[in-house]
């Protein structure tokens, strides 16, 4: 079993046949249309980790906002007509 199959005179058989298959003029072309659908796949694979994200960082962030209602509740100002409230006036 060969152990350097694209390696020396190999290589250069390959693109040869390659470019008798394709084209000289259509390679850059589908060099193009081959990196442009990588970078839309990078984008999209992006886009669903930006998905999930959102759903965890909301979760975090409801359980705070829940607390401080509660401490403002707690801290109301005591009511002047109770005993034992200080009048300022």
């Amino acid at each position: 079993m060969p152990s350097n199959l694209l390696a020396g005179p190999h290589l250069w058989i390959l693109l040869i046949v390659i470019l008798l298959l394709f084209g000289a003029a259509k390679l850059p072309a589908l060099a193009k249309s081959m990196g442009q659908s990588a970078r839309i796949f990078k984008g999209e694979m992006k886009a669903m980790k930006d998905d999930d994200s959102p759903a965890a960082t909301t979760e975090s962030t409801a359980a705070p906002a829940d607390t401080t209602g509660v401490q403002q509740a707690t801290a109301a100002p005591a009511d002047p007509a109770k005993p034992g409230a200080t009048d300022a006036s």
